[in-house]
């Protein structure tokens, strides 16, 4: 009876495979497309508006990257009003206890505004404003959230949109850093 039942398992899991093939596939294809305009190579660098310093004064991202030396680090771009944003923010916060992790606040209102976001959600995140979303177009983002991982030489290591599980975040980092 057991012999029996091993030959129609493997069937099935040939069935399988081919569907779990296409899936991935397309789950590859869409990752690819939505990250099509995302630049390699160099990181580029920008000066914002920073929540977590006095008002008014600005951070940039060779600032964050040099307060971190040696490491990879992230940026996360995020706004208040984004419903998938809400669903990772305990994640980032997560991997932010861990690693560098800079988050860029898109089309969220001004520096009080995002302060008082923060503030209300209890997420202690260093964080810079990107108003227009100028800053997240610079980066080849037309949605959020967005994860984007650069290495310790400034390089952009890899890039999502959408929702990123905490793993897939620790993975990126880790990975930059081997």
């Amino acid at each position: 009876m057991r012999i029996s039942l091993m030959p129609r398992l493997r069937r099935a899991w040939r069935g399988h495979l081919g569907t779990l093939a296409m899936v991935l596939a397309v789950l590859l294809g869409a990752h690819a497309w939505q990250t099509r305009h995302v630049p390699r190579g160099p990181a580029p660098d920008f000066s914002a508006l920073a929540v977590s310093v006095e008002d008014g004064a600005a951070l940039s991202l060779a600032q964050w990257r040099a307060a971190h030396p040696g490491q990879p680090v992230a940026l996360h771009f995020w706004a208040d009003w984004c419903a998938i944003c809400k669903l990772e923010q305990h994640s980032v916060s997560r991997v932010a206890a861990d690693w560098p992790v800079l988050t860029v606040a898109m089309q969220s209102g001004d520096v009080a505004a995002v302060r008082r976001t923060l503030g209300q959600r209890s997420l202690n995140w260093p964080t810079v404003i990107d108003p227009d979303g100028a800053l997240a177009a610079r980066y080849g983002f037309r949605a959020v959230p967005a994860w984007v991982v650069i290495d310790s030489k400034g390089r952009i290591s890899a890039s999502s949109v959408g929702y990123t599980s905490e793993a897939g975040m620790r993975l990126r980092l880790w990975w930059a850093g081997v």
